[in-house]
């Protein structure tokens, strides 16, 4: 039997005042999960539409199932171990620009329509100056979203009380206000009249949003299990943790329209994100991002395995403690107390978190969530952190696209991954190609922002890293590092 509102008795249609961008495990994991809340137990009567912001994607099964998923939370809540599910009913239907374009304007035309939520990664949100307003659809996001906004101004006759409110999660600072920059270069692009672009400016408001909720996804090692234990077919079942925190930089009268503290939920709407983005994005991210290629190189596949190993567990500690924690302002007990409840959180017996899952655009989320550290480790102490920069030279070993002998998946920009096969392709194992190696990667500015070659001494000793773990392996150079 398939999950549907046929045979889902609490099925109910919200009225459709959400537009989503992005179909995937953490929007239906966190965002959705927040306003499934909110409907039930605050009568915020918010359905979501969800448009699928890519060719491929789960808009198919999502409409096959009416919308409906079950979550399941498995974790630790107040010292607790806890697992708890739940149907989630906020979503009326999912839309697939690529198939149903007009119906994706349509949107736009609907007077309920209030927020729009995306997560489509932190490569999502970029400007693309070969979009154009004709296209059906445009390649990009923000190009998706200003003709969306654009039919909806047309269609309103520039009504203001039609504005939308912007809350993105993907994990970039400033997200909601680099959109709306986007927005705006892209009307220029377009040549849309000046009234859009007040529109834009008037009517609207983009909200920056940090959001903290690890979502492994699809339990798939466990789907035979969960559906006996159901009693239905569900080709959606996503799995989270407890924990969630969702800080929304924007007016105060959301916390009006957003009745997220009258249900206990941990969503905070404040006039300043930076202490808790940087808190979050640092530690937690940063921690994550930074073991992903040391530990999948080491033998490792999750992120629980790799905490509790003696060696890579040891790397993560001393990693987040030694180098991380030094570059942060709040107060040392302060982070030292989160940084614990991330480990905490890592360890959580119910989430096998796949490391190749977290590897998704790792050299984007490498200059997002790490590179920070390494340079203001370096403008404090005066010299580089040794194993932030180990793990740098890790993330080029794993570009490599190789476990000893085994494959890897890599994905991410094809721009990225060209450029990695054919630096890997000519190496010779020669020194001088290692080097070649490095520093085209370290000089790449579209990923960095910068040349990373003019960081004293940072191509020598990624260099000298990546030369151990092509020599000896992972195994024996990261136990060189921990010496």
């Amino acid at each position: 039997m398939k999950l549907n509102k046929n045979n889902y008795p609490k099925y109910k249609n919200y009225p459709e005042k959400i537009v989503q961008f992005g179909e995937g495990n953490f929007l239906r994991a966190f965002a959705d999960w927040v306003i499934d809340k909110m409907n039930k137990e605050a009568d915020f009567n918010s359905g979501v539409v969800v448009v699928q912001p890519l060719d491929q994607g789960l808009i198919d099964k999502l409409n096959g199932q009416d919308g409906l998923y079950t979550l399941y939370l498995n974790g630790i809540r107040d010292g607790e171990v806890v697992s708890d599910h739940e149907v989630m009913n906020c979503i009326s239907r999912g839309v697939n620009t690529y198939t149903n374009y007009d119906d994706y304007l349509a949107i736009a035309e609907n007077p309920e329509l209030r927020f729009v939520i995306s997560n489509t990664t932190e490569a999502g949100i970029m400007y693309n100056n070969k979009d154009r307003l004709e296209d059906r659809p445009q390649t990009s996001f923000p190009g998706k979203l200003t003709a969306l906004l654009y039919h909806r101004y047309k269609f309103f006759d520039g009504n203001k009380d039609k504005g939308l409110v912007f809350i993105p999660c993907e994990l970039i600072d400033k997200n909601g206000e680099k959109i709306k920059e986007i927005i705006l270069k892209l009307a220029v692009l377009w040549n849309l009249e000046n009234e859009f672009k007040v529109w834009i400016d008037e009517a609207n408001t983009f909200c920056n949003s940090l959001v903290d909720r690890i979502v492994p996804g699809y339990p798939k090692e466990r789907i035979v299990e969960i559906r006996e234990d159901l009693g239905y077919d569900d080709d959606l079942v996503v799995e989270g943790e407890p924990f969630h925190l969702w800080v929304i930089e924007g007016p105060a009268w959301l916390k009006e329209v957003l009745p997220a503290e009258k249900v206990g939920l941990n969503v905070l709407v404040v006039d300043d994100m930076t202490p808790y983005r940087t808190r979050k994005v640092r530690i937690l991210n940063g921690a994550h991002t930074s073991m992903v290629p040391v530990a999948y190189l080491y033998g490792i596949d999750t992120v629980r395995e790799a905490v509790e190993d003696k060696v890579v567990g040891q790397f993560i500690k001393e990693t987040i403690f030694d180098e991380i924690i030094p570059t942060l302002d709040l107060p040392q007990a302060e982070l030292e107390s989160f940084a614990n409840d991330v480990l905490d959180r890592f360890k959580n017996p119910f989430i096998k978190h796949q490391l190749m899952s977290i590897s998704l655009n790792s050299m984007s989320k490498f200059e997002t969530r790490v590179l920070p550290s390494i340079l203001e480790y370096q403008n404090r102490k005066g010299e580089l952190p040794k194993k932030l920069t180990f793990s740098l030279a890790a993330l080029i070993a794993f570009y490599k696209g190789d476990r000893n002998g085994e494959k890897i998946g890599l994905c991410d920009d094809e721009d990225i991954l060209e450029q990695y096969d054919t630096l890997w392709k000519v190496y010779d194992n020669t020194q001088a190609q290692l080097v070649n190696v490095v520093s085209t990667i370290l000089a790449n500015e579209k990923i960095w922002k910068m040349d990373l070659n003019q960081i004293s001494g940072l191509t020598n000793i990624v260099v000298e890293y990546l030369s151990k773990i092509e020599t000896d392996g992972m195994k024996e150079a990261l136990h060189e590092v921990m010496r």
